[in-house]
């Protein structure tokens, strides 16, 4: 009798622990678009899940390098926002899952493309396009041309007048420099850079901290993404922006479950619910006019329109390849980040 008791309480322990595994409440993201929006998302899903979420915000390039050191023993389950290029790089390290949500048929075209060319690794939460932003009362009171081109920004007016953040930390920045060379062509695009390096006073490590400064007066205008821009606005700051004439990328903001996390159906239940239009609103209460990815989620009107603009055909795959990204990071270090100021 004793041994069937011990039996029967070891087989009762064994499928006990599955099922306390599948009640586990818990999930970590690692964020990376502005932290009130981070905050929002784990509030509602918080309140809507009841699953606690431990956030961690930074930029999608120190977040790839982060789930790759983290590889043998991963703390993260989603990765959450940043640039696609660096959740194909992602994708391509095998840091991240493959996850065929059901809520793709709610999608916009170019969000499931970002799903279907990343092996279902990731996929497109929002879209923005890339431009110059600047403070209108310093440009008037230098007595400063707005900028309306990429051309614009290496005249020697604009000497020390201009920041971007640094490509080695941000994705912003990589965007730009993949944009650049598309544009013109890499050689013309790095000798371009070195011209624009004389007029730079700041490579910030965070992609919108360009916006951020101008709006406040301690940089008169920045390379970054147009929305970051129009947030500054909507905040009551002297901000404009532009899309630039010879053309322009755009970043498709992602997503993506991370491998050997220690919460799976948690991650896919963020997932899903991050697809809705219900979540996608939420971008609006922190001031973040990015299109949002779910056909069905209403825009801001503050938001830059994307069909005004003349965008290239961004090469996501080529410039979302872990190889290539090193290798134009690696050639602006020499050519660019390393001349003196």
């Amino acid at each position: 009798m004793k041994r069937l008791m011990a039996s029967v309480c070891l087989a009762a322990a064994l499928f006990a622990a599955p099922a306390h595994a599948q009640a586990t409440k818990e999930l970590v993201v690692y964020c990376s678009v502005l932290n009130e929006w981070c905050t929002l998302m784990v509030q509602a899903f918080e309140k809507k899940t009841g699953v606690k979420v431990t956030m961690t915000q930074k930029g999608s390039g120190e977040t790839v390098t982060q789930l790759r050191a983290e590889a043998a023993n991963p703390r993260a389950d989603i990765f959450y926002g940043g640039v696609g290029d660096q959740h194909m790089e992602a994708a391509e390290a095998g840091v991240t899952v493959e996850y065929k949500s059901p809520m793709l048929a709610e999608l916009h075209p170019w969000a499931r493309r970002q799903a279907e060319q990343s092996g279902f690794k990731s996929v497109g939460i929002y879209a923005g396009a890339l431009g110059i932003i600047w403070n209108t009362e310093a440009l008037a009171k230098k007595k400063l041309a707005e900028p309306k081109c990429w051309s614009d920004l290496v005249k020697s007016e604009y000497k020390d007048e201009i920041q971007m953040s640094n490509p080695s930390s941000s994705g912003t920045a990589y965007v730009a420099l993949a944009t650049l060379i598309q544009v013109m062509g890499e050689d013309k695009a790095f000798d371009y850079l070195k011209k624009l390096h004389a007029n730079i006073n700041q490579y910030t490590r965070s992609g919108p901290a360009p916006a951020r400064n101008a709006a406040r007066g301690e940089t008169t205008m920045g390379v970054n993404f147009l929305h970051d821009g129009v947030a500054e606005a909507a905040g009551g700051f002297p901000i404009k922006v532009a899309a630039p004439c010879e053309g322009t990328g755009y970043e498709i903001g992602s997503m993506s479950i991370v491998k050997g996390g220690k919460n799976p159906e948690n991650a896919r239940l963020w997932y899903d619910w991050a697809l809705t239009a219900e979540a996608q609103n939420l971008a609006k209460g922190a001031k973040s006019f990015q299109t949002p990815s779910n056909m069905k989620a209403s825009a801001p009107e503050q938001m830059p329109k994307m069909e005004s603009m003349k965008l290239i055909d961004y090469d996501f795959q080529k410039y979302g390849s872990g190889a290539e990204r090193k290798r134009v990071i690696t050639r602006w270090e020499k050519d660019v980040g390393s001349l003196p100021k």
